[in-house]
């Protein structure tokens, strides 16, 4: 059995291995005799197509940001940490209280994960502690003391108008329905988020240091029935992308420059409150990532939490890429924002704007191969580092999420297989997200169906 040490510095020597190799077989460092140097672009392609081909491959660098902090936290982070130790009693933890916010479509799945969530936190040692379910629907969860169910009533409207997830989260915080202390801690799931024994432990740590009012942990998505293999696959980058960029933002400079999630975030009570959720329309489509670029702007800090939680990749390819449509519309008007000051969210402008610019960025692919031109040493090395780093991020996506000792060395091997096989099918989805988001309308909130009862079909 492999040590975590020995594990991590295996995958640091497969990264560099394959920076290395895509940089030689790529062109990105100059080996063999490369005849583009040899091409006149303003001759064979006039001027002004040569100076649009140039800016498409200088859209290429806005990834630069993110590629560096994904290749830096995969690094510098052992990315195969052992499990979480507890370094105190749960009994001497301060209250915690676990919200799943929901819009009550699917309550069977609701009542089964919180029966399974509250295990959980038991069999951890977790003593204080309670289970809150906040509704637009009536549940009807069982009568406990470690299990209450918020209904949200339609009448219910905050001061700015927030809408959708974040007036459900702000209604909480109204004084005449929390009950919890400013001391209190708060973890945020989504319904379908699944507790495990080390993500209870590293909240326990977190809560228990008390240093930071924010964390926000590592979330995978290949546990026990995968359902749909191609989106599982496909969502494997974001494993990847937690343990990268996510763990260097939080650890070395505690502060989302990148924005998180909106689910296993941790958060005390006194600062959710100053920070608030009601954000206007602006901050209802990615509440979260409004609420971290507002806690970012008031100072508050962050840090990565131990130990991973379960979730399900979108069970179709429509609610993929619905669900893509609607981070891209948020964040980008969070952007937009002019309530949140530009030198606060420079970072996420430029991964928004990446991501916005995904089209042209995919179109080098086929002008390169049609419309070579010349450009400098540099330029083709960065090129090829961030096509690598974003080709190893499945590839290490995959190892995180699939186990040998579970699927055996085939499967195993077939599941990366398939992760860079998914690749092309990323980008084309990606795409149609991006557009459909740019042009459509912008405050809308689709929810993805997560009620696995229900999916029978299996791609």
């Amino acid at each position: 059995m492999l040590s975590s040490k020995t594990k991590h510095y295996l995958h640091v020597g497969l990264l560099i291995t394959v920076i290395a190799v895509f940089e030689l077989f790529s062109g990105g460092v100059k080996v063999w005799n490369d005849e583009t140097l040899e091409i006149n672009p303003w001759v064979r392609y006039g001027y002004t197509w040569t100076v649009v081909l140039y800016l498409l491959r200088l859209v290429t660098f806005l990834p630069l940001p993110q590629v560096l902090f994904n290749f830096a936290g995969l690094i510098f982070y052992n990315a195969f940490p052992d499990k979480v130790v507890l370094k105190g009693s749960p009994i001497l933890a301060p209250f915690i209280c676990i919200r799943v916010v929901t819009r009550g479509d699917y309550p069977q799945l609701v009542k089964m994960n919180v029966q399974r969530n509250m295990n959980k936190c038991i069999d951890s040692g977790l003593e204080n502690f309670l289970i809150e379910v906040v509704t637009d629907k009536a549940i009807g969860l069982e009568q406990h003391r470690r299990i209450r169910e918020i209904v949200v009533p339609p009448s219910y409207r905050t001061k700015s108008g927030a809408l959708f997830k974040a007036r459900a989260l702000q209604y909480c915080l109204e004084e005449n329905v929390n009950i919890l202390a400013d001391s209190d801690w708060i973890v945020h799931l989504d319904e379908e988020t699944l507790l495990t024994e080390n993500s209870v432990r590293g909240i326990l740590n977190f809560v228990m240091d008390g240093k930071h009012q924010f964390g926000q942990g590592l979330i995978t998505y290949a546990n026990e029935e995968v359902v749909n293999w191609v989106t599982t696959l496909a969502d494997s980058f974001r494993v990847a992308d937690d343990m990268g960029k996510m763990r260097l933002q939080f650890y070395m400079f505690h502060k989302p420059l990148f924005s998180w999630k909106g689910s296993y975030v941790v958060t005390q009570l006194a600062a959710e409150k100053a920070v608030s959720f009601d954000n206007g329309l602006d901050g209802s489509v990615a509440e979260d990532c409004y609420f971290a670029m507002r806690a970012h702007k008031e100072g508050y800090s962050f840090n990565f939490i131990e130990g991973e939680m379960w979730e399900k990749s979108p069970f179709t390819l429509f609610d993929f890429i619905q669900q893509r449509k609607r981070w891209l519309q948020g964040i980008l008007l969070v952007v937009h924002s002019k309530s949140l000051p530009a030198r606060k969210k420079i970072l996420l402008a430029i991964s928004c704007y990446s991501w916005v610019t995904l089209p042209l960025c995919t179109s080098n692919l086929i002008l390169a191969a049609l419309c070579p031109i010349p450009c400098p040493p540099l330029i083709d090395f960065i090129c090829a580092f961030i096509c690598s780093v974003n080709i190893y991020m499945y590839i290490f996506g995959v190892v995180k999420s699939f186990t040998v000792y579970r699927f055996g060395l085939f499967r195993f091997m077939l599941c990366i297989c398939g992760a860079l096989l998914t690749m092309p099918f990323n980008i084309i989805i990606e795409n149609i997200a991006v557009i459909w988001g740019v042009v459509g309308k912008k405050h809308k909130f689709y929810i993805v169906n997560k009620n696995i009862a229900r999916q029978t079909i299996q791609v």
